[in-house]
């Protein structure tokens, strides 16, 4: 199982008590909401919450199930033509799959371009990419049309397979983490790689590996 421990410091809260204040009137006004955009993907944070609990673990670990020399669960999914894909259909020869947060955000766009651009590397290695997001069938249409690309997107509406593998999120799971899998001929992984904000290393990090297979 391949683990990855974040740190985590612990945050104290305090308020010194000020008699001429009445307790009701003590109470620091916190704004409704907070917006941010990351990666094409907006994020909502509601801070008329309660406050934080005075302390927090030092460390929190985020495992996926998923690891180096496993056989990963199959799966069935739709590709961008509404096909049913099997994983098993690709066994006999290398597959890299891809998992990443949404079409058309920046990060998944560079990162599917950059598989586009070195396709006929992993087909040279007799090997086929596969990429998977929670996206619908027509929204993957759209996407693989847009950017010509010439490899098969899967819909993992619900994020079922995403959530089999145990692939964890980031920014403390607000974000679709973004992880790829190279399978050998076999169907077992000799790869787990997880880069949410380089996306195009996955690429890099995947034709390295091949290479020895």
């Amino acid at each position: 199982m391949a683990c990855t421990s974040l740190p985590k410091h612990p945050l104290t809260f305090f308020r010194a008590p000020n008699p001429r204040i009445p307790p009701s009137s003590a109470t620091p006004s916190l704004p409704r909401a907070s917006h941010s955009q990351v990666y094409g993907l907006r994020l909502s944070t509601n801070t008329t919450s309660s406050l934080p609990p005075p302390s927090f673990p030092q460390r929190m670990l985020i495992c996926a199930k998923v690891s180096k020399g496993d056989v990963p669960p199959s799966f069935t999914l739709k590709d961008q033509d509404g096909k049913n894909v099997a994983l098993s259909k690709y066994k006999g020869k290398p597959v890299v799959v891809y998992f990443y947060p949404a079409d058309e955000t920046p990060g998944c766009t560079k990162e599917a371009c950059a598989f586009r651009d070195s396709y006929e590397k992993f087909k040279k290695g007799g090997a086929e990419v596969i990429g998977i997001s929670g996206d619908d069938p027509s929204s993957h249409k759209a996407f693989a049309k847009k950017y010509r690309l010439p490899f098969t997107l899967l819909s993992d509406e619900g994020n079922k397979v995403r959530k089999q593998w145990g692939i964890p999120g980031d920014l403390f799971g607000t974000l679709p983490g973004r992880q790829t899998y190279v399978l050998d001929r076999k169907g077992v992984v000799q790869l787990v790689y997880n880069n949410q904000f380089q996306p195009e290393k996955h690429v890099e990090e995947t034709l390295k590996l091949l290479q020895s297979l």
